[in-house]
């Protein structure tokens, strides 16, 4: 009567390699063709309808060339991040709808785990170098061109990019040499802590590691915070800094509460959560993963002018 992923380990050895296999047997997966055909129908919608609004955005600063400026860049990477979690969530819930058999292989668990960390981290960590393009632009204007350099955006961009994958790496590295001695996890997607719960050693590292990792982004958060006061001491001087925090700082402040407010759920929900409810529990649990995908580039795309004037006069030109 719960959601399950059963994973069983089988000593077959080929060369060094053990061979694992998970098999996910599910309430809410293993409903009627019927509703699993409606299932599959909402979630490929909500699929295409994240892909298109974030590549919407995306290829909107691509061909304007008036929006090639740092702050549409960096919201251009917080949209492709959103594509890449979203993807490692809906493609494998996808085929599982699809299937009567849900089966993920163990390196297909690790290489889920990858994909969201990377996201979950690079999401964070472009939200702060946003936080600090906000606080060059408003706060020190006359420096801004100056500070903010086409070099110094490649070098954010890339940083942002090499840090969390080294993040995730790490993790994964940890994770993947615990043996795997349980057969159940109550999640429809793999998560870092969910397999560690199946281990049967010592999991010291990885706990030490994720506190570390919990720091390091708490910090991150701090800078976050720290700019915005001085971002609401000089927006509340003058009423042309009044307008451009609005307009630019308020999407960028509301994408930062609602993915900080999905992820806190979900690292409760794994730590502290019941199996009551398991379906409704396991769609809130990844709210990180849907959510923040589709708000961010829909937050942006409305408040900023210059993307919805361009936005509109694209689809004027095609109606045309």
């Amino acid at each position: 009567s719960s959601d399950f992923l059963q994973i069983e380990t089988f000593s077959d050895v080929w060369g060094n390699h053990h061979i694992f296999s998970a098999v996910a047997t599910s309430q809410s997966l293993n409903d009627s063709l019927a509703n699993r055909q409606i299932y599959f129908a909402l979630t490929l919608m909500s699929y295409l309808f994240t892909i298109s609004v974030n590549l919407t955005l995306i290829l909107t600063v691509c061909v304007d060339k008036a929006l090639h400026q740092p702050m549409y860049i960096f919201m251009c990477n917080l949209c492709f991040t959103g594509i890449c979690g979203a993807s490692s969530f809906y493609l494998k819930l996808l085929l599982d709808l699809l299937a009567d058999a849900h089966v993920i292989t163990y390196p297909g668990c690790l290489m889920q785990i990858f994909f969201i960390y990377a996201y979950v981290f690079c999401q964070l960590t472009s939200l702060t170098v946003m936080a600090y393009d906000r606080y060059l632009a408003i706060c020190q204007p006359l420096h801004y061109w100056a500070l903010m350099t086409v070099q110094k955006v490649a070098l954010l961009l890339v940083l942002t990019w090499c840090l969390s994958l080294l993040e995730t790496a790490v993790g994964l590295v940890l994770i993947a040499r615990l043996p795997i001695c349980s057969h159940h996890m109550t999640r429809i997607f793999c998560t870092s802590w969910e397999v560690v719960k199946l281990s049967c050693s010592d999991t010291i590292a990885n706990n030490l590691y994720g506190v570390m990792i919990m720091f390091l982004h708490l910090v991150q958060i701090v800078v976050i915070l720290v700019s915005y006061v001085h971002l609401i001491r000089t927006a509340a001087r003058s009423q042309t800094d009044r307008r451009k925090f609005a307009q630019t700082c308020i999407p960028h402040l509301v994408s930062l509460l609602v993915f900080s407010a999905s992820l806190l759920f979900e690292m409760l929900y794994s730590r502290y959560g019941s199996s009551s409810m398991p379906p409704l529990q396991n769609g809130l649990a990844a709210e990180f993963l849907v959510v923040p995908p589709i708000i961010n580039p829909i937050i942006y795309g409305m408040n900023l002018q210059q993307i919805r004037t361009r936005i509109r006069l694209q689809f004027t030109f095609k109606r045309s």
